[in-house]
């Protein structure tokens, strides 16, 4: 069944998804590790990480190929349970 939501976003498609925490964990590896567990092929080059100005923070941006809203919605409910995860957008 096709809901409104996937027809806005035209599944497949290439979808950003960007996560924030403190610098003194190792973000990066847990937000691939997660990612992983939902994704087929995570290709070279989707995962970015760029420091806050102060060096307090770091955000990851991991982008994939989205398949369906429900795939979405489990990364985010995921990533959002880890304590280590400050914010997912």
């Amino acid at each position: 069944m096709t809901t409104e939501t996937d027809e806005l976003f035209n599944f497949p498609c290439d979808f950003p998804i960007k996560i924030m925490g403190r610098c003194d964990c190792e973000l990066e590896s847990l937000v691939v590790e997660i990612i992983n567990r939902h994704v087929d092929n995570l290709g070279e080059g989707a995962v970015k990480t760029r420091p806050s100005g102060k060096g307090n923070f770091i955000s990851v941006t991991v982008t994939i190929k989205a398949h369906s809203r429900k795939q979405l919605d489990n990364i985010y409910l995921e990533l959002t349970a880890r304590e280590e995860v400050l914010m997912a957008l």
